[in-house]
């Protein structure tokens, strides 16, 4: 689990969502005495909708994990990445207009037919 996820994140409000996002992984980072290990671009607009990527690395989400134990294991989701991002959106989505959460990787293979 080296390396980083990249989740493409899309949103109505791109400054209230990326302030959100950026105010909770700083706060984990600060729980598990971490630094620098998430990284956003810039915003693309298009149909109404903010289009950016969110960067962690697999070693803050591995901290994470550790440090919620078992409930970790009872969020929504199938593997570690998905159940990252459920926890993701749960903590920032009182906190931002409508957005959405997904893996890039999986956005570009063909089984969502993109390619």
């Amino acid at each position: 689990m080296d390396g980083r996820l990249n989740i493409n994140v899309s949103a109505v409000d791109y400054d209230k969502t990326s302030k959100a996002l950026t105010r909770q992984l700083a706060l984990l980072e600060e729980m598990v005495h971490s630094q620098e290990d998430f990284v956003m671009t810039d915003s693309e607009f298009a149909f109404g909708w903010h289009f950016f990527v969110l960067s962690v690395n697999r070693s803050l989400i591995l901290k994470l994990v550790e440090m919620m134990g078992p409930d970790f294991e009872r969020l929504r989701g199938k593997g570690t990445e998905k159940k990252f991002l459920t926890w993701l959106t749960k903590n920032v989505e009182n906190k931002s207009p409508r957005f959405k959460l997904a893996i890039k990787e999986e956005m570009e293979s063909s089984k969502y037919g993109i390619f």
